[in-house]
């Protein structure tokens, strides 16, 4: 097996980062680069009666989430998990699923670490699972990390 590559995607929070560590082992073992990204997703404004006196301005939101992207991002190259380690960070904008799949397949990923949110019956039905559909779609292998059952 040979992985000179690996897909990090994360959205920032404690359980979605839960598999960076495990990304992180496996580059220092393969002596693979990792690629961290975040991925945007669009927004729809609410048509209809929301309850609030003014719209929520859709571009400074998508503008703050950039920002804060930005910001995060470079974060996981800094970590003591990653010292040592080549950390490209990229930020990218769609559905998160289908840009992971498409970010992997044209760098030519190796290996897809993702974390699971392990959401199960309605969460599941209404949020979906990202990390299932990357492994139906992507056209490399993918590490599903299961984080611990307090971050779930």
């Amino acid at each position: 097996m040979h992985i000179r590559s690996i897909l990090l995607p994360t959205d920032f929070s404690e359980c979605g980062n839960y598999a960076l560590s495990y990304a992180a082992s496996l580059a220092r073992t393969f002596g693979a680069s990792i690629l961290c990204v975040h991925v945007i997703e669009p927004m729809v404004p609410t048509v209809g009666y929301s309850g609030m006196s003014e719209p929520l301005p859709i571009a400074d939101i998508a503008d703050q989430l950039e920002d804060s992207a930005e910001r995060e991002l470079p974060k996981f190259a800094e970590c003591e998990e990653c010292a040592g380690l080549e950390v490209e960070e990229l930020i990218v904008h769609g559905e998160a699923a289908s840009e992971i799949v498409r970010v992997a397949k044209e760098r030519s990923v190796d290996l897809i670490v993702v974390s699971s949110h392990g959401r199960t019956g309605l969460g599941r039905i209404l949020f979906g699972s990202t990390a299932e559909a990357i492994v139906r779609h992507a056209t490399c292998p993918v590490l599903v990390v299961k984080p611990a059952k307090e971050l779930e």
